[in-house]
């Protein structure tokens, strides 16, 4: 198999469970269960996994991989990323609702409208998704994404709005402490 020509990353795969090869998959579906509904996940080297069996498990979900039929097998993936074709992946999601994929090299526009920049990517430390930018010939910038922060997202147009202030890109001098270090009682005595 191919490496696949617009990935979608669906899940990673986490620590064996028992002995029998079945391993802990940390899903990013909106469904957990829905898993192997997409067809076959691919790793970055594009060897095929089939989703045999699939069970809840807390923050997890417990799968059962074609072909991987012992812990040893099952311990070697530990840590592996699996994907799906962008092409896979319907296209009619709610209003308000975006695959990572498509966000990936948005024009970035600023309040006025003015072009700042692209989206380079779209990450999620635990604490809610984050756009990281390229604006100005800086990469790394990292916003929030939240509606305060990205007011307007256009994918058909090819472009997201963001607000500055809300993305943490613009100092607020209005809302910092007047400096005293040089007046009597200050700081810096």
């Amino acid at each position: 198999m191919s490496k696949l020509s617009n990935p979608v990353q669906m899940a990673v795969i986490g620590a064996a469970h028992g002995i029998k090869g079945e391993l802990r998959v940390k899903p990013f579906t909106g469904d957990p269960m829905a898993l192997g509904d997409y067809g076959p996940l691919f790793d970055r080297n594009g060897r095929a996994y089939e989703v045999a069996a699939i069970r809840p498990a807390k923050e997890v979900v417990v799968v059962r991989f074609k072909g991987v039929a012992d812990r040893n097998q099952a311990e070697a993936l530990a840590g592996t990323e699996l994907f799906v074709d962008r092409s896979v992946l319907p296209d009619d999601v709610e209003e308000g609702e975006f695959y990572h994929a498509d966000l990936i090299g948005l024009a970035v526009r600023d309040e006025s409208e003015e072009p700042v920049g692209k989206v380079t990517a779209v990450h999620n430390f635990g604490g809610g998704d984050i756009l990281e930018l390229s604006i100005g010939g800086r990469g790394g910038v990292l916003i929030p994404f939240t509606q305060a922060a990205v007011p307007v997202i256009d994918v058909a147009a090819g472009f997201l709005r963001i607000d500055s202030a809300a993305a943490g890109l613009v100092d607020d001098d209005e809302d910092a402490p007047p400096d005293t270090s040089d007046e009597p009682g200050g700081r810096n005595r």
